[in-house]
């Protein structure tokens, strides 16, 4: 999984972690480590152990903060399909966006809501309860840094979760989830800009705010809502189409009643090679498929004699849309279930033809031509 290594699950959902994760977990461990040394109480590996488990338990509270993502969204019917830790903190990977925008927003929600929780937690912690002066400033750096990612993934703009809330909130307004992630992803650019800008500024000595982190964190914000905003565009432009206009041109649909020979000579010899054709009634209705393999069963001298119906096979096992939902709904079928074809077909049942994802690349290219014209 993109080099993530499992190291098990939590609540049936798997967790990975991935390579870049052990660099932050080191630098952690190093630096707290490093300022716990400097206390006379601790003495020789101590101030290390002590530093790794708080790095350890500055991740588990990442990791709260994404199992809050998941399990809202299962409570939504929602499949997680694995949380990961990595350099910039952690990802629930969701099988599907939420139904509704109330719904969405919740989802994305919950993570600075745990993160907000575990600081009061940590907080009533460390200021109730007696502890060791190194235990007590363990709970006291969790406290604050549950504060930071909340505060941190609020900012709104993708793939931030306040871009999420920000989302949610635009296509409540608009009534389209793509226009909310367009704008949440535009202004997750601005701030990934801002960021890049101060971190440079750092770096180059002309300004003391800002690190090489907060360039990289920059980085990560334009690259992820630069995706964001063209997978967007892209559903976007899916939606305002209908699966009817991309259907194959001359798709492999022939009449029940052509003999052999009639359909060899109309539909096969110079034609596309297709292997499976469907076969219609005279109402235009499905009746089934013809293999072309099966032509084999019956010799060239009955061609004459034997028609298309006598050899058509059951049609249970194709996968069939409507002919007026938006285009975006084909092209999920054809991702989520990994099968090549689509059998389209009107409110009457007659049939249109077959939907490919080249046909769909084909009508965006036709479009885009019309419009640059």
């Amino acid at each position: 999984m993109n080099g993530n290594i499992r190291v098990g699950n939590l609540f049936g959902i798997p967790f990975y972690v991935n390579p870049s994760w052990f660099l932050v977990l080191g630098l952690v461990t190093l630096s707290y480590g490093g300022d716990l040394a400097l206390s006379p109480q601790l003495t020789g590996l101590t101030p290390w152990i002590l530093g790794f488990v708080a790095a350890l338990l500055l991740f588990a509270s990442v990791v709260a903060h994404e199992l809050g993502h998941s399990l809202v969204a299962i409570s939504q019917g929602i499949e997680v399909k694995s949380i990961t830790l990595f350099l910039f903190g952690g990802l629930a990977s969701l099988g599907k966006e939420s139904e509704t925008p109330l719904q969405a927003f919740l989802v994305a929600i919950a993570g600075p809501v745990v993160s907000l929780l575990l600081f009061g937690l940590f907080l009533v912690i460390g200021t109730q309860v007696p502890l060791p002066t190194p235990f007590s400033a363990i709970i006291s750096l969790l406290a604050y840094i549950n504060l930071a990612l909340a505060i941190f993934n609020l900012i709104p703009g993708l793939p931030l979760d306040g871009g999420n809330v920000l989302k949610s909130l635009v296509w409540k307004i608009t009534g389209n989830p793509n226009k909310g992630v367009i704008f949440a992803s535009r202004v997750g650019q601005v701030f990934g800009w801002l960021a890049v800008i101060i971190g440079a500024l750092s770096i180059l000595g002309i300004s003391q705010v800002g690190n090489f982190w907060t360039l990289l964190i920059g980085f990560f914000l334009l690259q992820n809502a630069g995706f964001s905003a063209q997978s967007a565009k892209v559903q976007d432009t899916l939606s305002s189409f209908q699966v009817e206009e991309a259907v194959i041109p001359d798709s492999p649909i022939v009449p029940a009643d052509l003999t052999l020979r009639e359909f060899v000579n109309d539909y096969v010899i110079g034609k596309k090679e297709w292997k499976r054709f469907l076969v219609i009634d005279e109402n235009q209705k499905l009746l089934g498929i013809l293999s072309i393999d099966s032509l084999k069963l019956v010799s060239t001298s009955q061609w004459t004699e034997v028609k298309v119906k006598e050899l058509i096979q059951p049609a249970d096992n194709l996968q069939t849309i409507q002919s007026d939902q938006p285009l975006l709904e084909a092209v999920k079928i054809l991702e989520n279930q990994a099968i090549p074809q689509l059998t389209v077909i009107r409110e009457d049942g007659t049939v249109v033809g077959l939907l490919e994802k080249s046909s769909v690349v084909r009508l965006l290219q036709e479009k885009t031509r019309v419009k640059a014209a």
